[in-house]
């Protein structure tokens, strides 16, 4: 089981990513469309880098939906590796068997 306080964290990270994509993908695109002038292309990275740190989508941690466990999560089903394997052998996912050769 993860810290409360770090899934907390994560959280308003998510939030903070929702409230500043919108913005980000704006100052982004001027930044990489080559039709931009050089002081355009200045102000938006500007603008970026006063932007809080948080707002970045890669500072958002994927974790798992159980016990928030940050590590061997598997995308497909929002579970760490250790929870998958406990909920497949108790057969709450539905189509997933284990193995066997």
């Amino acid at each position: 089981m993860a810290k409360k306080s770090k899934i907390a964290k994560n959280d308003k990270r998510r939030e903070i990513v929702a409230r500043y994509a919108e913005r980000r993908a704006e100052l982004k695109e001027i930044v990489r469309r080559p039709s931009s002038t050089d002081a355009e292309r200045a102000a938006a990275r500007r603008e970026l880098e006063r932007q809080p740190r948080d707002a970045s989508a890669t500072r958002v941690r994927n974790r798992d939906s159980v016990d928030g466990r940050p590590r061997g999560y598997l995308r497909t089903f929002g579970l760490s590796r250790v929870n998958l394997r406990d909920q497949a052998h108790k057969g709450f996912l539905p189509g997933v068997r284990k193995s066997s050769w």
